[in-house]
């Protein structure tokens, strides 16, 4: 469930001690100066992706430090994605500064120095997640924090569409697969950076990661076309069927189970919503690919215990009465 945090109902004096308690609270310990003297109301959405955070953050003109003293003081390793979605910062880190702008992305470390400014109202997206999880040489992290990665070509393109697609569904997905997807993003991450500094091995499990990042994001947007199929995805990225059989297996699973687990996800959340919007089962089912109306009771029930029905009518009181 999303965390959310707001100053909008608060007086101005008000907004600046509950802005600062939030910003460190949703991220690590930072010390924050609001550049208005009556400051704009601040809004943070957060949830959580396993060890990862995901926070929507919008705000007006200010400056965040992570100084020696706060360093010191709980010692976190954490590094932080931010995807840029209005406005432009100054960002300040291991001696470099750069000017992210809307479409742009960085990467900070909480165990170094770091400054960021905005002299305008903004909106970003960020992904904090443990130091450790980024397999990367830490000489070659450092050469790429506070640098400005574009999101329109290239593999930063990649990266930024699988983070921002994350970002878009964190609300939504069952833990497990947001765990799986925030490891694969990261793992997508390294393969940038690896890349950027002159490592890239085609064959690095990092590699096939990214290959894999980008056949996950054209199932999900393709989820309700029922053609949707092994051969469909393998030529659209220009593979074999084969080899995107076995990208997935290598996951402990298959290409339809991957797909079918996705539909049902989706077919569930929305179960609960349909009564309201007046849809039956078979039109949730349909708008999610699945043809069968039977084979989506049979597929539904093997995997959450429950008929689409009784999903529908009681949700998870239904479920752990079947316990």
């Amino acid at each position: 469930m999303s965390v959310v945090v707001s100053t909008a109902s608060l007086s101005a004096a008000d907004r600046v001690e509950r802005w600062r308690e939030a910003v460190s609270r949703a991220f690590v310990p930072l010390d924050v100066d609001l550049l208005e003297e009556d400051p704009s109301p601040g809004r943070i959405v957060s949830d959580r992706l396993g060890a990862m955070r995901v926070a929507h953050v919008q705000a007006g003109p200010q400056v965040v430090r992570r100084s020696k003293r706060l360093i010191a003081q709980d010692g976190k390793e954490f590094l932080i994605l931010t995807l840029q979605r209005s406005g432009t910062a100054i960002k300040e880190q291991d001696g470099r500064e750069s000017l992210i702008r809307p479409g742009e992305f960085s990467i900070s470390d909480s165990s170094r120095l770091l400054r960021k400014k905005v002299e305008g109202e903004f909106r970003f997206v960020s992904f904090q997640f443990p130091r450790r999880d980024l397999r990367v040489r830490d000489g070659d992290l450092r050469a790429m924090t506070a640098t400005a990665f574009s999101g329109r070509e290239g593999t930063s393109a990649v990266v930024a569409s699988c983070f921002a697609s994350m970002a878009r569904e964190a609300a939504s997905l069952d833990d497990s697969v947001g765990r799986q997807m925030a490891a694969t993003a990261i793992d997508l991450l390294a393969l940038l950076i690896n890349e950027r500094c002159g490592r890239f091995a085609p064959q690095a499990p990092e590699t096939a990661a990214a290959t894999l990042v980008r056949v996950k994001d054209h199932i999900l947007r393709n989820l309700c076309d029922p053609d949707l199929s092994p051969p469909a995805i393998a030529a659209a990225h220009h593979m074999s069927v084969r080899y995107l059989h076995r990208m997935f297996q290598l996951e402990g699973t298959t290409v339809g189970g991957w797909i079918r687990t996705q539909r049902l996800e989706r077919c569930r959340r929305d179960l609960l919503r349909s009564p309201a919007l007046g849809l039956g089962v078979a039109a949730v089912a349909r708008s999610w690919g699945f043809v069968s109306p039977s084979h989506f009771s049979r597929a539904f029930r093997a995997a959450y215990g429950v008929t689409p029905r009784e999903w529908q009518m009681h949700g998870p009181a239904g479920e752990a009465a079947q316990r």
